[in-house]
C-alpha cells in the first residue's frame, strides 16, 4: 500500500547499495524473484498492465534493470569519502547469492549437480530456459544473462547444526585436537569415520529452524542405544543432510528429467572429507568439491572480469578462474545401506514424527 509519499522507489537492498555507491538509479535484474513483476523471458520489468497491478508495483517505482557482468555505474565522490574506495572505480551487477555460487562453481553442466553447503542447504542446476518452477524447485535467474538456476527446496540452519551438535560435545575434542595440532572439525571427522554407515540405526531430522508456515516443525534424533556416543550424533547429523539433500534433490532432477553424474560440493562444508564421502555415498555418484570455498565471491569475480573485459567472456573467466579439487568416490557397500535405509525408513520418517510435534506445539501454545 503506497501509503507514504515521501517514497519515491521500491527496490532491494542491491539497488540500494548501488544507488548509494554510484548515485544511478539501476539494480541488477538477476536479484527479482517471487515478489517483483519481472519477465523472466526479457529479464526486464513486465510490461503487462494485469502484471503490475498484482504487484501492486507502479513502474515508474522500479530502478532500472541491468544484467549480470554489466555496469551499473562509477564510485561517486561522496561514497569514495564514506568508504575510502577510489572514486571512479566501475561497479559491476552480479545476482542473487545462490545464482553467484553456481557461477563460482564453474556453471557445472547438465551431467551434475551443485550441493551447497552453507547456513541454509540446497541444490541447484543450471538451465537456458525459464521453466516455471514445480513446487520441487525455484525458477531464479542465473549469474550469466539468459540462463536460468533451478533451485530445489533446502534444509534452513544447515551447517549450523553441525557446528551446533560439534559445540554441545563440549571441550574435550577441542583439547584433543589441539594436541595433535589439527581442526576439532578433523578431529571428529577421524573419529566418526570409524562409525559405519546408517550410524548404528540413530537417524537425525534436521529441522532445525521451523519455517513460520509450519511452527511446529524441530529437529530429532531417534534410534539411540547403548552403543550410540556424541560421535554418533555428530555422524548422523552429516548423514541426515545428505539424505535430505538427496530427496530434495532427486525430486526436481525427476521434474526435470535430469540424470547427474556427478555431484559437486560448494561452501565451508565441503572441507570435510567424511561430509564428502557421505554424498558420494548418499547419491551413488562422484563428488568433487571446488578448490575455493568461498565460490560466492568467485562468481561475484567472474562477473567483474566479464564486465571490465579482462574476459571476452563467461566462458572464458570461467575457464580462467574455476578450480575443482578432489573427487570421492562412492563406497558400493555403503550407497546399498543408505538407499535401504532411505526408501524403507528415512524419507518416512516425519510422517509420524510430524504428528507428534504439532500435538507437542499445540500443548505447549495453548492459551
Amino acid at each position: 500500500e503506497h501509503d507514504v509519499p515521501d517514497v519515491r522507489y521500491v527496490t532491494t537492498t542491491s539497488g540500494y547499495i548501488t544507488h548509494r555507491l554510484t548515485g544511478e538509479f539501476k539494480d541488477t535484474a538477476a536479484n527479482h524473484e517471487g515478489m517483483w513483476p519481472i519477465d523472466f523471458d526479457t529479464w526486464d520489468w513486465s510490461t503487462d498492465p494485469a502484471v503490475l497491478e498484482k504487484y501492486n508495483v507502479p513502474r515508474h517505482m522500479l530502478l532500472d534493470l541491468v544484467k549480470p557482468g554489466e555496469i551499473l555505474g562509477r564510485i561517486t565522490a561522496e561514497a569514495s569519502a564514506a568508504t575510502g574506495i577510489p572514486e571512479g572505480i566501475p561497479v559491476v551487477a552480479t545476482a542473487n547469492d545462490k545464482a553467484v555460487e553456481m557461477l563460482g562453481a564453474g556453471r557445472p553442466g547438465e551431467d551434475s549437480i551443485l550441493i551447497s553447503l552453507g547456513t541454509y542447504i540446497a541444490s541447484m542446476v543450471q538451465g537456458t530456459t525459464a521453466k516455471p518452477g514445480s513446487g520441487s524447485y525455484w525458477l531464479n535467474m542465473a549469474s550469466e544473462p539468459w540462463r536460468y538456476l533451478y533451485e530445489s527446496d533446502g534444509i534452513r540452519r544447515g551447517m549450523w547444526s553441525v557446528s551446533w551438535i560439534r559445540n554441545l560435545l563440549g571441550s574435550d575434542p577441542v583439547r584433543e585436537a589441539e594436541k595433535l595440532g589439527i581442526s576439532t572439525e578433523d578431529y571428529l571427522n577421524g573419529l566418526a569415520e570409524k562409525i559405519p554407515a546408517g550410524c548404528d540405526g540413530l537417524m537425525t531430522v534436521p529441522e532445525f529452524l521451523a519455517p513460520v508456515t509450519q511452527p511446529y516443525k524441530r529437529g530429532v534424533m531417534l534410534g539411540f542405544d547403548g552403543r550410540h556416543t556424541g560421535i554418533h550424533m555428530y555422524r548422523s547429523v552429516q548423514e541426515a543432510i545428505a539424505m535430505t539433500m538427496y530427496n530434495k534433490a532427486k525430486a526436481m532432477l525427476d521434474d526435470l528429467d535430469r540424470k547427474p553424474t556427478r555431484v559437486v560440493v560448494s561452501g565451508g562444508g565441503s572441507k570435510g572429507n567424511l561430509f564428502m564421502q557421505i554424498i558420494a555415498d548418499v547419491f551413488g555418484i562422484p563428488a568433487q568439491r571446488t578448490e575455493s570455498a568461498s565460490v560466492v565471491g568467485l562468481g561475484a569475480a567472474i562477473c567483474t572480469c566479464v564486465g571490465l573485459g579482462v574476459y571476452a567472456s563467461f566462458d572464458e573467466a570461467i575457464e580462467k578462474m574455476v578450480r575443482y579439487a578432489d573427487i570421492f568416490q562412492p563406497i558400493p557397500e555403503n550407497h546399498a545401506v543408505y538407499q535401504k535405509l532411505n526408501e524403507n525408513v528415512y524419507k518416512h520418517i516425519t510422517g509420524y514424527t510430524d504428528e507428534i510435534l504439532k500435538k507437542s506445539y499445540a500443548t505447549l501454545h495453548e492459551s
